[in-house]
């Protein structure tokens, strides 16, 4: 065979190989979600507010659905997924961010992507108004991964993400929380006679609402996003797990996609994220296999509570958590499924 006619051969087999290999396969298409995990029981619910959850929860899934139904990527569909959940006071994210001790709302995100390994992240920040996005920008617009504060929000600036006022975040909910919390810790500190330690009283009451999403898009590719407004009462500029890639949030199409809530001091310690990814890759086990070892067993030897949602390339997902109960929901095949309790 003439070598010019075998080499138009062989890229046209390459070719054809090539679009093989990129052709959308929209059967695969999976979005997993959280909107935090802690003491959610039915006891604690009223049925307008379970039904309020449950609505917006299905709302963010119709909306991160429709995204990938239409091809587009999985980066895109857990963007505008969370960012759903960022605009609604009833999630720890965005507009309903508690207040840390200073009466400020500070909040985290992050994102990657499973194709590239790229990933972006941004902490305390108090005037972009869908963290999400920032970090978005942060992977895409610049050469960093995480930027923290008033540098994160001057970057924002110069990237033309939309910017609020911090009252904007300010909601009646969330302040009075920070209010009960205060008059515990003020309580106690006057009984140990102001000797007493504090640190197991910043919390939220043990209730996590911090928000996430999973997608594997029609081209096999996996990407993960957080974002959370941190722990009622925080101080000395802490920063949770939401951020630290590997920690909350982690994707890799060789393995799975993570996004996790909870305590993250726990989180950042046992490298949540990251060990299930590496379950998967090193030890070949399944998804749900890895998940529930770091979760129901690391996590709860380590003392810490909280949740994870993981997505494979096969569209195989978990949605282990050892609290009481987590928002959590996910949509296949066009059809939408929602939780919050231990079913």
């Amino acid at each position: 065979m003439h070598k010019s006619l075998y080499l138009v051969l062989l890229c046209l087999l390459l070719s054809i190989v090539s679009l093989a290999q990129t052709k959308p396969d929209y059967s695969k298409i999976t979005l997993v979600i959280h909107g935090g995990a802690g003491t959610i029981t039915r006891e604690n619910m009223t049925p307008e507010k379970e039904k309020a959850y449950r609505e917006k929860l299905n709302e963010a899934l119709q909306v991160g659905y429709a995204v990938l139904i239409k091809g587009g990527s999985s980066l895109d569909a857990v963007e505008a997924t969370v960012k759903v959940m960022e605009d609604s006071p009833l999630f720890n994210a965005g507009k309903g961010a508690v207040f840390t001790n200073e009466e400020k709302n500070e909040m985290d995100a992050a994102i990657m992507d499973g194709k590239s390994l790229k990933a972006g992240s941004i902490a305390s920040v108090t005037i972009i108004k869908n963290p999400i996005t920032a970090a978005r920008a942060v992977m895409e617009k610049s050469e960093h991964v995480m930027m923290i504060g008033a540098g994160a929000e001057k970057f924002a600036k110069t990237q033309n993400i939309e910017l609020v006022d911090p009252s904007y975040f300010r909601t009646e909910t969330r302040y009075e929380q920070l209010q009960k919390i205060k008059h515990k810790e003020k309580t106690q500190l006057d009984h140990d006679g102001g000797t007493g330690s504090t640190e197991n009283i910043f919390t939220e009451g043990n209730k996590f609402g911090t928000v996430g999403a999973v997608a594997l898009d029609a081209y096999g590719n996996l990407a993960a996003a957080t974002s959370t407004g941190g722990m009622t009462n925080k101080r000395y500029g802490r920063v949770g797990d939401v951020p630290i890639i590997g920690a909350g949030t982690y994707a890799d199409n060789s393995s799975c996609a993570v996004s996790a809530t909870g305590h993250g001091e726990y989180f950042m310690r046992a490298v949540v994220a990251h060990d299930i990814a590496a379950m998967i890759k090193y030890k070949k086990y399944s998804v749900k296999k890895a998940a529930e070892e770091v979760v129901m067993k690391k996590l709860v030897d380590f003392g810490g509570e909280g949740g994870v949602i993981a997505l494979d390339r096969n569209g195989n997902y978990a949605m282990p958590f050892n609290s009481a109960g987590m928002y959590r929901g996910v949509i296949k095949n066009g059809k939408a499924e929602v939780f919050i309790y231990k079913e």
